[in-house]
């Protein structure tokens, strides 16, 4: 892939800490949502600026598995999630937006105008239509209640676990039965010595990669096994584990390192005091539109929410679109809904360039 890194920076120091003036649309969020969303807001012609709290770009693509696979985005089969995250920074650059990274969006004020101010942990920035690509907000791992675990947190147990090359030739164990917990266990069971997957009810994800695991080599204690003590090898790290099972019969495993994948504690953080719609801390949108209670600030991706929502990044895609197309035609009700195919437009573009520079 190619390294986007010195083209974020440059655009990240370019803007670092100042109020540029009124932008088009500002997006709040640099996950993969976000990072579409200001691609396709640069193809129909509108000027962008992305903010995010995080130091990176990603979102928890890149804050939480930067090297787990990724199985259920359109175009790869498989794909690394840093990989997908440099591919989507390298497209919504070909926008040009300003990225403002490591900076928390703390209040959204609508003004007589009808523009609107986001006043910021650095900044006082200005938009006329807003985009929330925040994902699920601050996230926070659920903790495993065994005992022992407190007290070998970072010492061979995982809640984030970001380089695979940690795993490599370790006994590991993966607790959880979800997506992720899942995903982790056939991305690590050709590299690591032996996989166990412990979990206490059914599987939550995809059938397709459950058949996968149920293929694999990896050793499955389920339904209804739980981890019950955590204990310290001789090393004072992680070295072995009891689990049991709802019967009362019980297990040992030798254990180097023991990834947690049982959930996170979403918070929107300060989106809860914008005078927005919340749904269980999800922001209430128009299914049509993507618009929310507040018109002219629209909500793709994790953080938006509407009957029978699908979370996954190809949703978040679409989202974006619909809310960027939505958005052009908040700030000019004579503006295409839709302007058409990507290829469309770029050829528009393309035979504008050359007639201005024929001028």
């Amino acid at each position: 892939m190619v390294d986007t890194r010195p083209l974020q920076q440059d655009y990240v120091a370019a803007n670092a800490g100042l109020d540029d003036g009124v932008v088009d649309i500002s997006i709040i969020g640099a996950g993969p949502t976000g990072l579409f969303a200001a691609f396709y807001a640069g193809l129909r012609g509108a000027s962008v600026q992305i903010i995010d709290s995080l130091e990176e770009p990603g979102g928890q693509c890149s804050a939480m598995y930067p090297e787990k696979y990724i199985y259920d985005v359109i175009g790869y089969p498989r794909v690394l999630a840093k990989d997908f995250v440099a591919a989507c920074l390298e497209q919504a650059m070909r926008s040009d937006p300003a990225i403002h990274l490591g900076e928390q969006v703390r209040d959204l004020e609508k003004q007589d105008d009808g523009t609107f101010v986001l006043h910021t942990s650095k900044a006082r920035r200005r938009s006329r239509a807003v985009i929330i690509a925040a994902g699920v907000g601050a996230f926070e791992p659920t903790r495993l209640g065994a005992a022992g675990v407190a007290e070998l947190e970072g010492k061979g147990i995982h809640y984030f676990a970001k380089r695979i090359e940690d795993f490599r030739d370790k006994h590991v164990v993966v607790v959880g039965g979800g997506d992720s917990a899942v995903d982790w266990a056939t991305t690590l069971e050709p590299i690591a010595q032996s996989v166990n997957l412990i979990h206490r009810s059914k599987f939550r994800a995809h059938e397709a990669t459950v058949a996968d695991l149920e293929r694999s080599t990896v050793k499955l204690h389920y339904p209804g096994y739980e981890v019950s003590e955590v204990r310290a090898g001789s090393h004072g790290r992680l070295g072995s584990l009891t689990f049991r099972h709802l019967d009362g019969s019980s297990g040992e495993l030798e254990v180097d390192e023991l990834i947690c994948a049982i959930g996170f504690k979403a918070d929107p953080g300060p989106i809860k005091t914008w005078g927005l719609e919340l749904q269980r801390n999800q922001i209430a949108v128009s299914q049509m539109s993507l618009e929310t209670s507040i018109p002219g600030v629209f909500a793709a991706g994790d953080i938006a929410t509407y009957p029978a929502k699908f979370k996954l990044i190809a949703t978040g895609a679409a989202e974006a679109v619909s809310a960027v197309n939505h958005a052009v035609q908040y700030m000019d009700p004579s503006a295409r809904l839709d302007a058409g195919h990507s290829t469309t437009i770029m050829e528009k573009k393309s035979k504008l360039t050359a007639a201005v520079l024929g001028s």
